[in-house]
């Protein structure tokens, strides 16, 4: 039964050493370079627990000389196994008390290790008993001294790691006594437990002392789960009877608990998980902290809110007490890492934005002791590569609005353009037409002629005076009753106008010499062709519905037009092409002009415009 149990026990410790030295000849955070600590502690357990597991078996095989050569070689492996932990403890110290203690205190531990391994060697080639209970007892009693100088160099360290290692170190103390009578079959099972497996708290005491590689959480929860199964199982085998030929019954019983440590084995793994993290690492909950973080990432609108995010909440969760961020103007996000550690405690984290610049954030000086965790370069990639993707849409968001504010200036320079070039064209239309008139009056009353030139002048000072792109419609109104007096100058009688514009309108804003081409069409076409002449009616009413509108309508009692020709005549006239374009560089869809015209019955042009839409931005309102 002991021979049983040791195997599983010396087996367990083998799976547990060999993670160790896999994780430890992976890791590079150091400088790239692999730590020799966890990486000695990794080799110095494997011999140890395969030469005795080894030495367990070759007996039954006839191999004795092998056995205790095998034996011997464990023996001094794990002698130096507590070296290692002083080697631990102390570089962990603080490098400024007794730095000369600290080098003597590790000299004289590996010193005691070297020892305990040449008497171990001289007593094998003089055909002593193997291990040797000398070298095995001063092991025992050299680390049991060395413990009391060690308590005083690290007496700055927290209470619990202190107790971890001075544990550790007791545990061997008891281990080395054990094995001075090897594999005595006086003793019972859980004691050969304890003295052979006991440098399994020397390997949990290195990891929580230095944590010297990002991976240490996952090897203390899988070497715990791997322990507590294994635990099960031994306890199973001691209690099922199987030393002393068990009953029917005690073999179900056996095989029952083994069943149900098969289904536990999901709640032992999420306590296993829980324990380390919270208990033992102290880690917040990382599941629960990302979830928070990212959600809070996408209420940030600019970059600068998106990085202090980080630098305050990331910070905090690595208990960090410098945090900063830099700009750097080029970067290779496949060839560097996103989380790389620092050397003497923290760790940069690169937030991998599709464009340059790239951020990076450092995290330094990083409170108790704590050291960087695979938990912890999980949450930190994580939140860098959302951090990225925030940074990125922030960043599309900005050259969206500003291409959009080049395309509104170009769109407004344009509009300004045509603007300029609809006013250019239509000012010599007016003046070619009020000089005709003129020109009329000349030869048929040359008295009437000179106050309608006079007229025009003023007209012309009033246009000129008008060069901004909105004025009232009170001042509309006076340049077209000023138009007005000019044709009736020719007309006379056969030109009947009708104003009808309430005072409260006259201060609302309009384009200017909008409403003037539409009276010049009413005269033109509408008056002109008519023997008798006709009537023109200028009206303007505010309607609210379905949004605040002011509607300017021109009414005459021309001969009117079809369809066809009221079409073809919208589309070739000018004065009503010109309106129409400075409305839709003005207000685009919301405002809108309208024809309506039938043979007999006149032509009505209404104008819609908002009064509640500001004036577009670089437009001036004329004086």
């Amino acid at each position: 039964m002991n021979d049983l149990l040791n195997a599983f026990g010396l087996a367990t410790g083998l799976a547990l050493y060999t993670m160790l030295l896999v994780m430890a000849a992976r890791d590079r955070t150091r400088g790239g370079r692999v730590d020799t600590v966890p990486l000695a502690t990794g080799v110095l357990g494997i011999v140890w627990n395969l030469c005795s597991l080894a030495s367990l078996m070759l007996p039954r095989m006839d191999m004795a000389v092998a056995a205790q050569t095998l034996s011997v070689l464990g023996v001094v492996a794990l002698g130096f196994l507590p070296a290692v932990v002083v080697h631990s403890v102390v570089r962990g110290a603080r490098a400024d008390r007794l730095p000369r203690a600290n080098a003597a205190l590790l000299f004289g531990a590996y010193s005691v290790s070297a020892g305990a391994g040449v008497i171990q060697v001289v007593e094998l080639l003089r055909n002593q008993a193997v291990p040797s209970v000398t070298g095995l007892r001063l092991l025992t009693w050299s680390f049991v001294a060395l413990a009391v100088p060690l308590v005083a160099i690290t007496s700055r360290q927290p209470n619990g790691r202190r107790a971890l290692w001075v544990a550790a170190l007791a545990a061997f103390a008891v281990s080395a006594l054990h094995l001075s009578p090897f594999h005595d079959t006086g003793t019972t099972w859980p004691v050969e437990l304890v003295g052979h497996h006991a440098s399994i708290p020397l390997a949990v005491a290195i990891l929580y002392q230095d944590y010297p590689f990002a991976l240490a959480d996952l090897f203390l929860k899988r070497a715990l789960l791997l322990i507590v199964l294994v635990s099960a199982a031994m306890f199973g085998l001691s209690g099922g009877g199987l030393a002393s030929n068990g009953s029917p019954l005690q073999l179900a019983i056996l095989a029952a608990g083994w069943v149900v440590t098969a289904l536990a084995y999901p709640w032992l793994r999420r306590g296993i998980n829980w324990f380390v993290d919270t208990v033992i690492l102290k880690r917040p909950d990382y599941r629960w902290l990302e979830s928070t973080v990212l959600q809070q990432l996408q209420n940030d609108d600019s970059i600068d809110a998106v990085l202090e995010r980080m630098k305050h909440d990331v910070g905090a969760a690595l208990s960090a007490t410098d945090a900063t961020w830099r700009m750097e103007s080029t970067h290779t996000p496949m060839a560097r890492p996103v989380v790389d550690t620092l050397d003497g405690g923290g760790v940069t984290v690169l937030v991998p934005s599709s464009e340059q610049p790239a951020y990076v954030m450092e995290f330094r000086r990083l409170s108790g002791g704590r050291r960087i965790l695979s938990g912890d370069v999980s949450f930190l990639s994580t939140v860098a590569v959302a951090a990225a993707r925030r940074i990125d849409a922030i960043r599309l968001t900005q050259e969206r609005y500003e291409r959009a504010m080049r395309e509104q200036e170009v769109a407004k320079l344009a509009s300004e353009a045509e603007l300029r070039a609809l006013r250019a064209q239509l000012n010599p239309h007016f003046l070619f037409n009020a000089l005709t008139t003129i020109g009329y009056l000349i030869q048929t009353a040359p008295t009437r002629a000179l106050d309608t030139l006079m007229r025009l002048t003023s007209l012309l000072r009033g246009v000129l005076r008008s060069e901004g792109e909105f004025t009232t419609l009170g001042r509309e109104l006076d340049l077209v009753e000023a138009y007005l007096d000019i044709e009736r100058a020719r007309f006379e009688s056969r030109l009947r106008v009708r104003i009808e514009v309430p005072d409260d309108l006259r201060d609302l804003s309009v384009p200017s010499l909008i409403l003037q081409p539409l009276v010049e069409n009413a005269v033109k076409h509408g008056i002109a062709p008519q023997r008798h002449g006709g009537d023109i009616v200028i009206t303007a009413t505010q309607v609210d519905e379905p949004a605040p509108r002011l509607v300017l309508r021109v009414a005459d009692t021309g001969p009117g037009l079809g369809a066809e020709d009221l079409a073809e005549r919208r589309q070739r006239g000018v004065g009503l092409h010109s309106v129409e374009r400075r409305l839709a560089c003005h207000y685009g869809d919301a405002a809108a002009l309208t024809l309506t015209s039938s043979p007999g019955r006149g032509t009505l042009v209404e104008v819609s415009v908002p009064t509640t839409m500001p004036i577009p931005v670089g437009v001036r309102r004329s004086s």
